[in-house]
């Protein structure tokens, strides 16, 4: 049973919200932020790349990079480019990209259900970057970036989204630079919002698609505040964390694609060789190969292409992680051939997502004489199956498509 509930979201008006939406910070550089944040003052990276309004050496994870976010956030709620609802609401928010939409429901899950496992994961989560997370959200007292989730809607839910959004009007409707189409409805009447608490209520399992950084941190700081107020009583908003779900078979998940800068020391020749014991190739001369099947992968070294195929052999008896083709890749060329051992913190590696053109991913490997390989993206299906089973996938293996835009809904803390 999962717990998912209406909140006063702190929100944009209706005339700033396409300046306000941002990327979600990981996904932007800090060169990239800090050019956005120039041309546009109302950006929410000055709260979620704050370091943008520092001077340029000043380290990221300075205290006063955390300072400076909580400013800037009080200041736009100061100067009225946030504004906080009266009521708690839940918000439908609707994302097309190339003609394919996604409709989820924001609102706050609970810091329990991820501890129980009623909320499920399927990746690792860095210290480093969980820290850097907690101390964001706990400074700034908000989750300023919700939580990507997924789960399997009723029909009775989606009906209540379509009755909604036909019945009503949005309070955002807009396209950003990258193309993506953003509207969101604000779900404002009680007994339309006890429904949809009851129908969560009836879903036993949600699932992390994006954000399990952030997820982690949020559940940490929710934690800290209940040592810190030993006399809790469940109730507050430190116990609930910013989240957007969606139906799983809405979603689309793109490859992620990894470049390495060289060979470890093999000649091509050599390396093309060591291949051949677990994949068939073939040379695709002229153009880039993108996969089309599962156990298929492109590959770019010395100017050419290439089709790898694995062996039917090799992964027949494989479960379902050592199956997922970003596993075959780690296990029989990134480690063995490649010397990547721990692929989430070598620096020979580089994980690209799958919104890249392939062209990209060739002029990379041709920057410094390294390989690129193009992936088959894992399904929704092979992730809710892993979370279900308690297990993880390598890193990097989801590249999900569009990302959700951080400052449209921030939940406040207390």
């Amino acid at each position: 049973m999962a717990v998912f509930q209406a909140f006063r979201a702190l929100r944009p008006t209706a005339e700033k919200a396409a300046q306000v939406a941002a990327l979600p910070y990981d996904v932007v550089s800090r060169e990239e932020a800090a050019l956005i944040g120039k041309k546009n003052p109302d950006s929410f990276l000055h709260v979620d790349r704050a370091e943008m309004d520092l001077p340029e050496k000043t380290d990221l994870y300075d205290d006063r990079v955390y300072e400076k976010a909580a400013e800037n956030l009080m200041n736009m709620e100061k100067n009225g480019t946030l504004i906080q609802d009266e009521e708690p609401c839940y918000y439908i928010y609707e994302l097309t990209r190339k003609g394919k939409t996604q409709t989820g429901i924001a609102g706050c899950c609970s810091i329990d259900d991820y501890m129980e496992g009623t909320i499920k994961r399927h990746e690792l989560t860095r210290e480093d970057k969980e820290q850097d997370r907690i101390r964001h959200v706990d400074v700034c007292d908000a989750n300023t970036g919700p939580i990507f989730l997924a789960c399997q809607y009723s029909n009775s839910l989606l009906e209540l989204i379509d009755h909604w959004k036909e019945n009503h009007c949005p309070v955002y409707d807009f396209v950003s630079e990258d193309q993506i189409g953003h509207r969101v409805w604000v779900i404002d009447e009680k007994d339309v919002c006890g429904t949809i608490k009851k129908e969560f209520q009836e879903i036993p399992s949600l699932y992390i698609a994006d954000g399990h950084h952030r997820a982690a941190s949020a559940v940490k700081v929710g934690q800290k505040r209940r040592a810190e107020n030993p006399g809790y009583t469940g109730a507050e908003e430190f116990n609930y964390f910013l989240s957007v779900v969606f139906p799983a078979d809405q979603l689309t998940i793109l490859s992620y694609n990894r470049v390495v800068k060289d060979l470890n020391g093999l000649t091509e020749k050599a390396f093309l060789g060591s291949l051949k014991y677990n994949f068939e190739l073939m040379i695709m001369p002229g153009f880039p190969c993108k996969p089309v099947e599962k156990h298929c992968m492109g590959m770019y070294v010395g100017g050419e292409w290439y089709h790898l195929k694995t062996w039917e052999d090799i992964y027949r008896d494989l479960d379902i992680v050592q199956q997922l083709d970003v596993s075959l890749l780690q296990e029989k060329v990134l480690n063995p051939i490649l010397g990547i051992k721990d692929p989430r913190t070598d620096e020979r590696i580089r994980f690209v997502g799958g919104s890249h053109k392939l062209r990209e991913l060739q002029e990379m490997a041709d920057e410094t004489g390294g390989v690129a390989f193009a992936m088959y993206p894992t399904s929704m299906e092979e992730l809710m199956q892993i979370a279900d089973e308690g297990r993880l996938m390598p890193p990097k293996s989801t590249w999900f498509e569009p990302k959700l835009r951080s400052g449209l809904f921030i939940h406040k803390l207390t």
